[in-house]
């Protein structure tokens, strides 16, 4: 008998090619398919909640795959894990509903943006922040970031996507933006009911230039109404990101 199991996972997105299966490179839902091939001896589909780019991270990435197997879902972790790369672990996993899917029944997802605004970042840390010491007001970021929060278009922040077509809309609603600085760290988190290719590094990049007094009030407005073929700004790196949490309605 089939089941539905929901898996919640974490992952350092440094040494892989982002979420998405790649011929010939390593990504997340590669790793988990080749590992459920072992497991029930064909070929299964592993839903992610989004499509998480090359170099970014996961503190709660939802995944959810259909199983004939009937190895209880405790001892299904451990076995995952025993079998996954380092980088890479399921922290939880359950049954849930048939029908469950981890991208179209989302609500809403949150992502966290970090920046080291000191001087010397430690080597520690390096792969999980983006390095930005130069000089820039950390009150115009922050004062910059709540403009983001509504509906609208966010043509001018979205990278060229595959999946797009024609007239696919790009407008999404904002339900959280904000901003704050904690000793060195510079924390941008956003949570919305979807985001494009490149959203968030996008918006931070444009957060960045109003930092730097490049982008005032009135021109953030007029980018989230921009005409087509408008590009906000230069993309922030992937390494600062993380998909912190993916809610649900069960």
């Amino acid at each position: 008998m089939s089941r539905r199991i929901r898996l919640i996972l974490s992952y350092d997105g440094t040494e892989f090619s982002g979420w998405q299966v790649q011929p010939g490179l390593p990504t997340i839902q590669s790793h988990l398919e080749e590992i459920f091939l072992a497991i029930e001896r064909k070929r299964v589909h592993v839903a992610g909640s989004g499509r998480t780019d090359a170099g970014v991270h996961a503190l709660a990435q939802v995944a959810a795959v259909t199983l004939d197997n009937p190895i209880p879902v405790r001892n299904l972790k451990k076995a995952v894990n025993r079998l996954l790369p380092a980088g890479i672990r399921v922290m939880r996993a359950e049954e849930v509903p048939a029908e469950f899917h981890p991208r179209f029944d989302a609500l809403e997802k949150t992502y966290e943006y970090r920046i080291w605004r000191g001087e010397t970042v430690s080597p520690f840390d390096a792969r999980y922040l983006h390095h930005h010491p130069f000089p820039m007001s950390d009150e115009k970021f922050i004062a910059a970031a709540p403009l983001l929060v509504g509906e609208h278009d966010f043509a001018a922040f979205a990278a060229a996507d595959d999946a797009d077509y024609p007239g696919r809309s790009k407008v999404r609603k904002i339900f959280a933006s904000e901003a704050r600085r904690d000793g060195d760290l510079l924390i941008y988190r956003v949570t919305g009911g979807g985001f494009l290719k490149h959203m968030v590094r996008n918006i931070v990049g444009t957060l960045l230039e109003a930092g730097k007094g490049n982008v005032d009030a009135e021109r953030m407005r007029w980018l989230l109404s921009a005409p087509p073929g408008v590009r906000a700004t230069p993309t922030a790196p992937a390494k600062g990101l993380f998909l912190v949490e993916v809610k649900y309605q069960y």
